[in-house]
Protein backbone atom coordinates (compact mmCIF):
# COMPACT_ATOMS: atom_id res chain seq x y z
CA UNK A 1 0.00 0.00 0.00
CA UNK A 2 1.61 3.42 -1.19
CA UNK A 3 1.23 6.38 1.18
CA UNK A 4 0.31 9.90 -0.25
CA UNK A 5 3.15 12.15 -0.70
CA UNK A 6 3.29 15.64 0.76
CA UNK A 7 2.63 18.14 -1.01
CA UNK A 8 5.58 20.41 -1.65
CA UNK A 9 6.07 22.94 1.29
CA UNK A 10 5.21 26.70 0.51
CA UNK A 11 7.20 29.46 -0.74
CA UNK A 12 8.56 31.04 2.50
CA UNK A 13 10.12 33.67 1.41
CA UNK A 14 6.87 34.28 -0.60
CA UNK A 15 5.35 33.92 2.49
CA UNK A 16 6.89 36.14 4.19
CA UNK A 17 7.08 38.77 2.23
CA UNK A 18 3.66 39.10 1.99
CA UNK A 19 3.01 39.19 5.73
CA UNK A 20 5.93 42.43 5.46
CA UNK A 21 4.08 44.22 2.98
CA UNK A 22 0.52 43.65 4.72
CA UNK A 23 2.00 44.80 8.04
CA UNK A 24 3.53 47.75 6.22
CA UNK A 25 0.79 48.65 4.48
CA UNK A 26 -1.21 48.90 7.87
CA UNK A 27 1.29 50.99 9.09
CA UNK A 28 1.21 53.37 6.66
CA UNK A 29 -2.69 53.71 6.40
CA UNK A 30 -3.32 54.02 10.35
CA UNK A 31 -0.23 55.23 11.37
CA UNK A 32 -1.13 58.94 10.96
CA UNK A 33 -4.61 58.44 12.54
CA UNK A 34 -3.07 56.97 15.61
CA UNK A 35 -1.39 60.24 17.92
CA UNK A 36 0.00 60.61 21.62
CA UNK A 37 -2.21 61.75 24.05
CA UNK A 38 -0.66 63.81 27.09
CA UNK A 39 -2.49 65.27 30.23
CA UNK A 40 -2.00 67.70 32.72
CA UNK A 41 -3.42 64.47 34.96
CA UNK A 42 -0.04 63.23 34.17
CA UNK A 43 -2.01 60.73 32.07
CA UNK A 44 0.06 59.11 28.77
CA UNK A 45 -0.95 57.08 25.93
CA UNK A 46 -2.13 56.99 22.85
CA UNK A 47 -5.45 57.85 20.75
CA UNK A 48 -7.16 56.87 17.03
CA UNK A 49 -8.53 59.71 15.03
CA UNK A 50 -11.84 58.34 14.24
CA UNK A 51 -13.44 61.17 12.06
CA UNK A 52 -11.47 63.63 10.10
CA UNK A 53 -13.03 66.69 12.56
CA UNK A 54 -11.24 65.44 15.29
CA UNK A 55 -13.00 62.64 17.46
CA UNK A 56 -10.45 60.89 18.86
CA UNK A 57 -11.19 57.36 21.07
CA UNK A 58 -8.48 56.61 23.90
CA UNK A 59 -8.99 54.69 27.22
CA UNK A 60 -10.78 56.44 30.08
CA UNK A 61 -7.93 55.70 32.55
CA UNK A 62 -5.21 58.06 29.92
CA UNK A 63 -7.67 61.03 30.52
CA UNK A 64 -9.78 60.22 33.78
CA UNK A 65 -8.42 63.13 35.74
CA UNK A 66 -7.38 65.69 32.95
CA UNK A 67 -8.31 69.30 32.75
CA UNK A 68 -6.13 70.00 29.71
CA UNK A 69 -5.23 67.53 26.75
CA UNK A 70 -2.58 67.22 24.26
CA UNK A 71 -2.53 65.88 21.20
CA UNK A 72 0.65 65.38 19.30
CA UNK A 73 -0.40 63.86 15.85
CA UNK A 74 2.23 61.66 13.63
CA UNK A 75 3.54 64.46 11.44
CA UNK A 76 4.79 66.32 14.89
CA UNK A 77 2.11 68.44 15.08
CA UNK A 78 0.44 69.47 18.14
CA UNK A 79 -3.01 69.91 18.83
CA UNK A 80 -5.29 71.15 22.02
CA UNK A 81 -7.61 68.30 22.94
CA UNK A 82 -10.95 68.38 25.12
CA UNK A 83 -12.73 65.50 26.53
CA UNK A 84 -16.24 65.23 25.38
CA UNK A 85 -16.95 61.77 27.78
CA UNK A 86 -15.70 59.07 29.26
CA UNK A 87 -16.98 55.53 29.82
CA UNK A 88 -14.72 53.75 33.08
CA UNK A 89 -16.66 50.98 32.80
CA UNK A 90 -15.64 49.97 29.35
CA UNK A 91 -12.50 52.09 30.00
CA UNK A 92 -13.14 54.11 26.94
CA UNK A 93 -13.19 57.91 26.27
CA UNK A 94 -13.87 59.91 23.60
CA UNK A 95 -12.00 63.57 22.95
CA UNK A 96 -12.00 66.27 20.19
CA UNK A 97 -9.18 67.58 18.83
CA UNK A 98 -8.94 71.29 18.06
CA UNK A 99 -8.41 71.13 14.44
CA UNK A 100 -10.17 69.23 11.04
CA UNK A 101 -8.74 67.72 7.91
CA UNK A 102 -7.47 64.66 9.89
CA UNK A 103 -6.23 61.53 8.64
CA UNK A 104 -8.43 59.29 10.14
CA UNK A 105 -9.26 55.41 10.67
CA UNK A 106 -12.05 53.08 9.52
CA UNK A 107 -13.42 51.23 12.59
CA UNK A 108 -14.01 47.36 11.40
CA UNK A 109 -16.32 44.65 12.42
CA UNK A 110 -15.13 42.90 15.44
CA UNK A 111 -17.53 40.28 15.08
CA UNK A 112 -16.11 39.57 12.07
CA UNK A 113 -12.46 38.41 13.61
CA UNK A 114 -10.62 34.83 13.89
CA UNK A 115 -8.35 33.37 16.26
CA UNK A 116 -5.38 33.39 14.25
CA UNK A 117 -5.78 36.51 12.31
CA UNK A 118 -2.82 39.01 11.77
CA UNK A 119 -2.96 41.48 14.66
CA UNK A 120 -1.20 45.06 13.98
CA UNK A 121 -0.86 47.53 17.06
CA UNK A 122 0.24 50.96 16.52
CA UNK A 123 0.86 53.29 19.56
CA UNK A 124 3.27 54.59 21.75
CA UNK A 125 4.82 52.85 24.06
CA UNK A 126 7.15 54.39 27.36
CA UNK A 127 6.87 57.55 24.63
CA UNK A 128 8.30 55.97 21.62
CA UNK A 129 6.14 57.58 19.43
CA UNK A 130 4.64 55.63 16.63
CA UNK A 131 5.65 51.90 17.28
CA UNK A 132 4.20 49.07 15.34
CA UNK A 133 4.07 45.47 16.66
CA UNK A 134 2.68 42.40 15.20
CA UNK A 135 1.44 39.07 16.04
CA UNK A 136 -2.16 37.15 16.08
CA UNK A 137 -5.89 37.92 17.89
CA UNK A 138 -4.94 35.20 20.50
CA UNK A 139 -8.20 35.16 21.40
CA UNK A 140 -11.98 36.22 21.81
CA UNK A 141 -15.26 37.00 23.77
CA UNK A 142 -12.32 37.49 27.09
CA UNK A 143 -13.96 39.47 30.23
CA UNK A 144 -11.50 42.41 31.36
CA UNK A 145 -11.99 43.94 35.14
CA UNK A 146 -12.87 47.53 33.55
CA UNK A 147 -11.08 50.43 36.17
CA UNK A 148 -14.41 50.45 38.36
CA UNK A 149 -14.57 47.12 38.56
CA UNK A 150 -17.33 46.17 36.44
CA UNK A 151 -16.57 43.48 33.51
CA UNK A 152 -15.69 44.44 30.06
CA UNK A 153 -17.41 42.15 27.89
CA UNK A 154 -16.00 40.58 24.25
CA UNK A 155 -12.45 41.81 25.00
CA UNK A 156 -9.78 40.94 22.37
CA UNK A 157 -6.49 39.02 23.30
CA UNK A 158 -3.42 39.44 21.17
CA UNK A 159 0.17 38.49 21.47
CA UNK A 160 0.97 41.58 19.50
CA UNK A 161 3.57 43.37 22.23
CA UNK A 162 1.88 46.54 23.79
CA UNK A 163 3.52 48.30 26.86
CA UNK A 164 2.62 51.56 29.20
CA UNK A 165 1.97 54.32 26.88
CA UNK A 166 0.33 51.94 24.21
CA UNK A 167 -2.92 52.60 26.45
CA UNK A 168 -6.16 53.94 23.66
CA UNK A 169 -3.76 53.18 20.49
CA UNK A 170 -4.64 51.00 17.30
CA UNK A 171 -5.42 47.04 16.68
CA UNK A 172 -5.61 46.90 13.03
CA UNK A 173 -6.35 43.94 11.22
CA UNK A 174 -4.28 43.17 7.79
CA UNK A 175 -6.97 44.91 5.48
CA UNK A 176 -5.93 48.25 7.46
CA UNK A 177 -9.27 48.12 9.96
CA UNK A 178 -9.08 49.22 13.39
CA UNK A 179 -11.10 46.47 15.57
CA UNK A 180 -9.44 47.18 18.92
CA UNK A 181 -8.62 50.04 21.14
CA UNK A 182 -5.25 48.30 23.30
CA UNK A 183 -6.41 48.64 26.89
CA UNK A 184 -4.31 46.72 29.46
CA UNK A 185 -1.22 43.71 29.65
CA UNK A 186 -1.02 41.81 32.44
CA UNK A 187 2.12 42.33 34.64
CA UNK A 188 4.78 39.40 34.55
CA UNK A 189 3.18 37.85 31.97
CA UNK A 190 4.39 38.16 27.84
CA UNK A 191 2.05 37.97 24.72
CA UNK A 192 -1.08 38.62 27.08
CA UNK A 193 -2.75 41.83 25.86
CA UNK A 194 -5.84 43.06 25.49
CA UNK A 195 -7.82 45.37 23.65
CA UNK A 196 -11.43 46.64 23.85
CA UNK A 197 -13.33 45.30 20.59
CA UNK A 198 -14.43 48.04 17.64
CA UNK A 199 -18.18 47.01 18.03
CA UNK A 200 -17.86 48.14 22.00
CA UNK A 201 -16.19 51.41 20.60
CA UNK A 202 -18.52 52.33 18.60
CA UNK A 203 -21.80 51.75 20.97
CA UNK A 204 -19.68 54.10 23.25
CA UNK A 205 -19.03 56.62 21.05
CA UNK A 206 -22.30 56.96 19.83
CA UNK A 207 -23.54 57.21 23.78
CA UNK A 208 -21.40 59.88 24.27
CA UNK A 209 -21.99 61.82 21.15
CA UNK A 210 -26.21 61.59 21.79
CA UNK A 211 -26.15 61.70 25.43
CA UNK A 212 -22.82 63.14 26.84
CA UNK A 213 -21.85 59.88 29.02
CA UNK A 214 -22.91 55.76 28.13
CA UNK A 215 -26.57 55.28 29.72
CA UNK A 216 -27.02 51.90 31.39
CA UNK A 217 -29.91 50.13 33.61
CA UNK A 218 -29.62 49.66 37.25
CA UNK A 219 -31.05 47.18 39.67
CA UNK A 220 -29.11 48.44 42.87
CA UNK A 221 -27.81 44.45 43.51
CA UNK A 222 -24.67 42.38 43.36
CA UNK A 223 -24.57 38.99 41.85
CA UNK A 224 -22.39 36.13 41.35
CA UNK A 225 -22.63 33.01 38.75
CA UNK A 226 -23.85 29.95 40.55
CA UNK A 227 -24.53 26.69 38.94
CA UNK A 228 -27.72 24.63 38.61
CA UNK A 229 -28.73 21.11 38.95
CA UNK A 230 -30.19 19.59 36.37
CA UNK A 231 -33.58 19.82 37.60
CA UNK A 232 -34.03 22.92 38.27
CA UNK A 233 -33.57 24.45 34.49
CA UNK A 234 -35.58 21.06 33.37
CA UNK A 235 -38.60 22.15 35.70
CA UNK A 236 -38.71 25.52 34.43
CA UNK A 237 -38.18 24.41 30.60
CA UNK A 238 -34.97 26.19 30.40
CA UNK A 239 -32.10 25.37 28.27
CA UNK A 240 -29.39 27.00 30.77
CA UNK A 241 -27.53 24.69 33.11
CA UNK A 242 -26.09 28.04 35.37
CA UNK A 243 -27.95 31.64 36.67
CA UNK A 244 -27.12 34.74 39.22
CA UNK A 245 -27.44 34.60 42.68
CA UNK A 246 -28.18 37.73 43.97
CA UNK A 247 -26.83 39.41 47.00
CA UNK A 248 -26.38 42.88 48.74
CA UNK A 249 -29.51 44.31 47.42
CA UNK A 250 -29.62 48.31 47.90
CA UNK A 251 -32.42 49.23 50.39
CA UNK A 252 -32.95 52.03 47.80
CA UNK A 253 -32.69 50.53 44.71
CA UNK A 254 -35.33 48.84 42.21
CA UNK A 255 -34.35 45.11 42.90
CA UNK A 256 -35.86 45.54 46.86
CA UNK A 257 -38.39 48.17 45.73
CA UNK A 258 -39.60 44.95 43.88
CA UNK A 259 -39.32 42.63 46.60
CA UNK A 260 -36.14 40.65 45.40
CA UNK A 261 -33.86 39.61 48.30
CA UNK A 262 -30.38 38.63 49.32
CA UNK A 263 -30.24 34.77 48.11
CA UNK A 264 -33.08 34.66 45.36
CA UNK A 265 -31.75 33.07 41.95
CA UNK A 266 -32.53 35.06 39.01
CA UNK A 267 -33.17 32.19 35.84
CA UNK A 268 -34.40 34.99 33.74
CA UNK A 269 -35.16 38.82 32.90
CA UNK A 270 -36.84 40.31 30.56
CA UNK A 271 -37.93 36.68 29.17
CA UNK A 272 -34.26 36.18 28.34
CA UNK A 273 -31.84 33.94 30.80
CA UNK A 274 -29.63 35.44 33.06
CA UNK A 275 -27.13 32.67 32.48
CA UNK A 276 -23.96 34.57 34.19
CA UNK A 277 -23.02 38.04 35.62
CA UNK A 278 -22.11 39.46 32.48
CA UNK A 279 -25.43 38.69 30.55
CA UNK A 280 -27.35 40.34 33.35
CA UNK A 281 -25.12 43.54 33.11
CA UNK A 282 -26.05 42.84 29.03
CA UNK A 283 -29.73 43.02 29.81
CA UNK A 284 -29.37 46.20 31.26
CA UNK A 285 -28.85 48.83 28.92
CA UNK A 286 -30.00 51.93 28.11
CA UNK A 287 -33.34 50.20 26.44
CA UNK A 288 -34.09 48.91 29.82
CA UNK A 289 -34.38 52.39 31.92
CA UNK A 290 -37.60 52.72 33.29
CA UNK A 291 -39.06 49.51 31.60
CA UNK A 292 -41.11 47.05 33.33
CA UNK A 293 -39.38 43.78 33.10
CA UNK A 294 -40.21 40.51 34.41
CA UNK A 295 -37.63 38.26 36.37
CA UNK A 296 -38.18 34.69 36.80
CA UNK A 297 -36.95 34.11 40.46
CA UNK A 298 -36.22 30.84 42.29
CA UNK A 299 -37.04 31.20 46.00
CA UNK A 300 -36.89 29.11 48.53
CA UNK A 301 -37.28 25.87 45.66
CA UNK A 302 -40.08 27.27 44.13
CA UNK A 303 -40.18 29.85 40.74
CA UNK A 304 -41.82 33.48 41.22
CA UNK A 305 -42.56 35.56 38.74
CA UNK A 306 -41.71 39.43 40.19
CA UNK A 307 -42.08 42.41 38.05
CA UNK A 308 -39.35 45.01 38.56
CA UNK A 309 -38.30 48.58 36.65
CA UNK A 310 -34.69 49.69 36.56
CA UNK A 311 -33.80 52.81 37.08
CA UNK A 312 -30.22 54.71 35.41
CA UNK A 313 -27.01 53.51 36.43
CA UNK A 314 -25.73 56.40 38.89
CA UNK A 315 -22.02 57.73 36.88
CA UNK A 316 -19.34 55.45 37.62
CA UNK A 317 -16.31 55.98 39.56
CA UNK A 318 -12.57 54.63 38.48
CA UNK A 319 -10.42 52.80 40.66
CA UNK A 320 -7.21 51.19 40.09
CA UNK A 321 -7.80 48.46 38.05
CA UNK A 322 -7.19 44.89 39.05
CA UNK A 323 -6.58 43.88 35.23
CA UNK A 324 -7.62 40.26 35.58
CA UNK A 325 -9.07 38.62 32.41
CA UNK A 326 -10.92 35.10 32.00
Amino acid sequence: MSLPLAADPPDETALFDAYSSAVAGVAERIGPAVCAVTTDGKGVGSGVIISPDGLIVTNAHVVREATTVELRLAEARTLPGRVLGIDPDTDLALIRAGGDGLVAAALGDSSRLRRGQIAIAIGNPLGFESTVTAGVISALGRTLASPTGRPIEDVIQTDAALNPGNSGGALATAAGEVVGIATAIISGAQGLCFAVASDTVRFVVSEILQHGAVRRAFLGLSAETVPLPRRIPDAAGLATRSAVVLHGVDPKGAAEAAGLRDGDVMLQLGGRPTTDTGTLLRLLDAEAIGRTLVATILRGGKLVDIAITPGRRPASRMQPPSRKAR
